[in-house]
């Protein structure tokens, strides 16, 4: 209880300035026009279904496609089986 209560504080009501401020009109030339901001852009990415080609991009017209083609062993829970595993990547012909 001590500790919020304090004695012999006194409290002091601040005085208005005796400044008196006019309120100005301005002229219409001198206000500045409104800052236009500059449109934003929407950043629109296609929506492609995968199909294993990467990257999606148009490699060049003298572009080869490079493929290599392995059999791997894929432990399933019916047992081991071998399948046919295809890597592919672009190089330049």
């Amino acid at each position: 209880m001590g500790l919020f209560s304090q004695v012999g504080v006194s409290a002091q009501a601040q005085t208005a300035g005796t400044e008196v401020r006019i309120a100005q009109a301005v002229s219409p030339d001198d206000v500045p026009p409104p800052r236009r901001r500059p449109q934003t852009r929407l950043r629109v990415t296609p929506y492609y279904s995968p199909d294993g080609v990467y990257p999606r991009y148009n490699p060049g017209p003298d572009a080869v496609r490079e493929c290599n083609v392995a059999y791997v062993q894929e432990h399933r829970p019916s047992g081991t089986v071998i399948t046919p595993h295809m890597s592919c990547y672009w190089r330049r012909g």
